[in-house]
C-alpha cells in the first residue's frame, strides 16, 4: 500500500475542534442574530488580547482589511490618492491589489534572498517626495521587521501595515519587549482563510490597530461607511465578519501558539533532515519565535522534474507564488524596472508539507526521500 503525504488535509486539521466549533456555531444559529453579535464581539476583543493591540475590527477576508487600513488612511487624511506604499515584489498579490484599490501607488521593492522577506536594507532607494507608508508582508510566517525599518518610517513620517495574513502568533523582540506580529506597526490585516495556520472555515479576516481614531474609521467603513443605524459618514463597504466565522475562530484563537509549535517541530524535522545539495533551505531565524512557518519552502533549479518525484513518491507540494504580481495581467504595464530577486524566488520555489496532518515520523520520511532525488 503507497504511503501518501498530503500538502494540506483541512478536514484532520479541524477535526480536534469539531464538537466545540458545532456547539458555538449551533448557539448562533439559535440566536437569530446572524451578523455581529456576541460572537464576533468576543472574538474581536480576543484578538486584540492575543495581538497586543488596542483594537481589532473584524472584516470578511484578509484582502479586504488590508483594504480597509488604506481607504481608512485615505478617508482621514493621511494618504491622498496618488500617494506611494513600499511592498515587496514577491508578495501575494493581494497586498498590491488593496493599495490600488484605495488609489494609492504600489512600490514594488526587491525581497531578501535569505529570508523571502522585503529587504530592510534597501528602503532607501524606493523612498520618494510621494511616499506614505511601508507595507510589511510577514511572508511564510516570518516576521518582516527590524529597529532600522521603524526608524526609517519615524524619519520620513511613513505607516507601516503590516499584512499578516501568514504569521499570527509570530513574534520579535522589539525596543526590549516581545511583540507579535499584528503589534508592531501602525495597523495590520489578517487573513483565517481556511488554509491559515488558524482558519475559519470559510472567508474571514481582521484588522488590529491601536489608532483609536484608525479603528473607529475601519469599522465605520466596513459597515457601509456607518457609524450608527441610517448614518452614513463614509462611503463604505459591507466587509463585515460573519458571526458563524467568528465562532469557529473562538474556538481555534487559544491554540494558535500550539498550532505554531507543531509547525516548527515539522520544520525542524526538515532542516536537520534534507541534506540534498540540489534543495535550498529557508533560513532558521535566531529566534525561534519569529517564525510560525505558515509555508515551508524550499528551492531548487529543476523544479519541474523535482515536482514530479514528489508526486512519484505521493507527497503533496504547492507553490507560493508562481507569478508575482508585476507579471499579473491586471497589472501589465505598470511597473518599470526589473525583479531579478523576485523573479528567481517565483521560478524555484516549491512549498512541502506543515501543517498538524504531517506527523513527525512523515516529516522524517518526506526528507529521506527527497534526499534520495
Amino acid at each position: 500500500m503507497t504511503v501518501r503525504y498530503p500538502f494540506l488535509d483541512l478536514a484532520r486539521v479541524n477535526g480536534p475542534f469539531m464538537d466545540e466549533i458545532r456547539e458555538r456555531v449551533d448557539r448562533v444559529i439559535s440566536s437569530g442574530r446572524y451578523v455581529g453579535g456576541d460572537e464576533v464581539d468576543a472574538f474581536e476583543d480576543a484578538l486584540a488580547r492575543f495581538s497586543g493591540a488596542r483594537f481589532a475590527v473584524g472584516a470578511s477576508n484578509g484582502l479586504d482589511a488590508l483594504r480597509l487600513i488604506l481607504r481608512g488612511y485615505v478617508a482621514m487624511g493621511v494618504m491622498r490618492p496618488g500617494d506611494e506604499v513600499i511592498v515587496a515584489a514577491n508578495t501575494y498579490v493581494a497586498s498590491v491589489l488593496a493599495i490600488s484599490d484605495a488609489g494609492l501607488v504600489p512600490v514594488l521593492a526587491e525581497p531578501s534572498p535569505e529570508t523571502s522577506n522585503l529587504d530592510l536594507l534597501r528602503l532607501e532607494e524606493y523612498l520618494s517626495p510621494r511616499t506614505r507608508g511601508v507595507m510589511t508582508v510577514h511572508l511564510y510566517g516570518r516576521v518582516c521587521w527590524s529597529e532600522q525599518l521603524r526608524k526609517f518610517a519615524l524619519d520620513n513620517n511613513l505607516k507601516i501595515i503590516e499584512d499578516n495574513a501568514q504569521a499570527i502568533g509570530a513574534s520579535v523582540v522589539d525596543a526590549g519587549q516581545r511583540r507579535r506580529a499584528g503589534a508592531l506597526g501602525d495597523a495590520a490585516a489578517f487573513s483565517f482563510y481556511p488554509t491559515k495556520n488558524i482558519g475559519a472555515m470559510g472567508d474571514a479576516g481582521a484588522v488590529t490597530t491601536s489608532d483609536a481614531e484608525l479603528a473607529s474609521v475601519v469599522r465605520a467603513l466596513a459597515n457601509y461607511g456607518s457609524d450608527r443605524r441610517y448614518h452614513n459618514i463614509l462611503k463604505g463597504f459591507n466587509c463585515r465578519l460573519d458571526p458563524v466565522q467568528a465562532a469557529v475562530l473562538n474556538v481555534k484563537l487559544p491554540w494558535t501558539d500550539r498550532e505554531n509549535q507543531i509547525r516548527r517541530e515539522i520544520a525542524r524535522v526538515y532542516l536537520s533532515g534534507i541534506s540534498n545539495p540540489g534543495i535550498a533551505l529557508p533560513s532558521q531565524p535566531e529566534d525561534d519565535l519569529e517564525m510560525v512557518w505558515h509555508q515551508f519552502v524550499v528551492h531548487t533549479d529543476d523544479r519541474s522534474r523535482f515536482t514530479d518525484y514528489l508526486d512519484a513518491h505521493s507527497i503533496g507540494w504547492d507553490i507560493h507564488y508562481a507569478v508575482p504580481p508585476h507579471r499579473q495581467p491586471c497589472y501589465a504595464g505598470l511597473f518599470a524596472g526589473e525583479f531579478p530577486v523576485t523573479e528567481r524566488l517565483a521560478a524555484t520555489c516549491v512549498s512541502l508539507p506543515v501543517s498538524r496532518c504531517t506527523s513527525l515520523a512523515d516529516a522524517r520520511d518526506i526528507a529521506d526521500i527527497i534526499n534520495g532525488f
